[in-house]
């Protein structure tokens, strides 16, 4: 590929798409270091993510073979080829940082990204509200800061492919959402159970973790950004999709709308990740939490859904991972094409993705299939 020529259209792309008027549908890709350290014809030399998570000179040079690979191999509208402003780096912790900062026990499953021990039990329930709201900058931060410390003191020390490191970030300050980071600290089944058998220990572990996800993001903001508030939120909350209509309405969005309330001016909509079958739930937080950017999963049905938001909605989606790792071109040709199909007369704001998170071994062909068929079928007329 003319990677020169592929990043002009690309950004003519997005130029187009962000000034309300596309030339053609774009698209994107979830991926992370996951990609090179699980794929065993990438990760030669069987780098583990305990490895990778504790070591800052590994995570580094983890980042840096990934990010190559993706910008010589895996087409999509981002820029390709050796980056001319330098590379980023970050320090990663995947989504295991919100429950072990609580306090729960990093686990690295062989074969697997990493994920956290459930400490809450029935005997010790009340652990954490007996300690009080944890500090913003202790737990599993402590270590963090310690990795970006030493990341940011060797990066530009390091040169890779003819370039040098600009830029180092800070780990992430996101929510995974009360729900899943409630699911993930007392166990799924668990605390699903508690919603109707126990009430208010649910509803108190629900409130105890949205003020500390409050708390918490407003001291990194003021710390890193200088002020507390965004204009607009972004956030996710998975485990959503286990609840129907009316246990969403009673014990989940009351928490959705105080991060809201605490963390965004109402100046922008806000913006929503949501995997799995939750899209019953859409509408509802379209118009309860001003969302008006849906990033989706696996199973989706982008037409109706479209259909049902309005085609001022912006919807990231498209083929299944599975589809990707394991389906042939034609395959992905035919059901990227359906998609476009679906979602093409209905509004000029759907974004093509996989559905959801790149899989490791997930052959390019396969990606770049998808992409010229996105090239192909999704340019709009006038």
């Amino acid at each position: 590929m003319d990677f020169t020529a592929h990043n002009e259209e690309v950004k003519k792309v997005w130029e187009s798409y962000d000034a309300g008027s596309p030339v053609r549908m774009p698209m994107i890709l979830g991926i992370n270091p996951r990609l090179w350290l699980l794929d065993k014809k990438l990760n030669t030399a069987g780098v583990t993510f305990e490895e990778y998570s504790n070591n800052a000179d590994i995570m580094m040079n983890i980042q840096l073979l990934n990010s190559n690979y993706i910008r010589h191999n895996i087409y999509a509208d981002h820029d390709m080829g050796v980056p001319e402003c330098g590379w980023g780096v970050y320090v990663d912790l995947q989504n295991y940082f919100e429950a072990a900062w609580y306090g729960a026990e990093v686990i690295y499953p062989e074969g697997n990204v990493p994920t956290n021990a459930e400490f809450l039990t029935e005997d010790n329930k009340n652990m954490l509200f007996e300690k009080g709201l944890p500090d913003p900058f202790g737990g599993i931060y402590v270590k963090a800061f310690e990795l970006y410390e030493q990341m940011f003191d060797k990066s530009d020390k390091i040169i890779f492919e003819g370039q040098t490191i600009t830029s180092v970030g800070l780990p992430s300050h996101y929510t995974d959402g009360p729900m899943t980071v409630a699911c993930n600290l007392y166990g799924t089944t668990n605390f699903c159970c508690a919603l109707y058998e126990d009430p208010d220990f649910a509803n108190r572990l629900l409130d105890y973790i949205t003020e500390a996800t409050i708390m918490r993001i407003k001291a990194w903001n003021k710390r890193f950004n200088g002020f507390e508030i965004s204009d607009s939120f972004g956030f996710a909350d998975d485990s959503i999709a286990l609840l129907g209509p009316d246990a969403y309405r009673e014990f989940i969005l009351p928490r959705h709308k105080r991060l809201i309330q605490e963390l965004s001016t109402g100046k922008e909509p806000n913006s929503i990740h949501l995997c799995g079958d939750a899209t019953r739930h859409f509408k509802t937080t379209r118009d309860e939490l001003n969302v008006n950017s849906f990033d989706t999963g696996f199973p989706v049905k982008h037409g109706e859904l479209q259909q049902e938001l309005g085609p001022d909605v912006k919807i990231s989606g498209g083929p299944r991972i599975a589809l990707l790792l394991g389906g042939t071109k034609e395959e992905v040709v035919a059901e990227t094409k359906r998609i476009i199909e679906d979602v093409k007369p209905l509004t000029k704001k759907f974004i093509i993705r996989e559905g959801n998170n790149l899989a490791p071994g997930t052959p390019p062909e396969n990606i770049a299939a998808m992409y010229e068929t996105v090239k192909e079928f999704g340019r709009y007329n006038g």
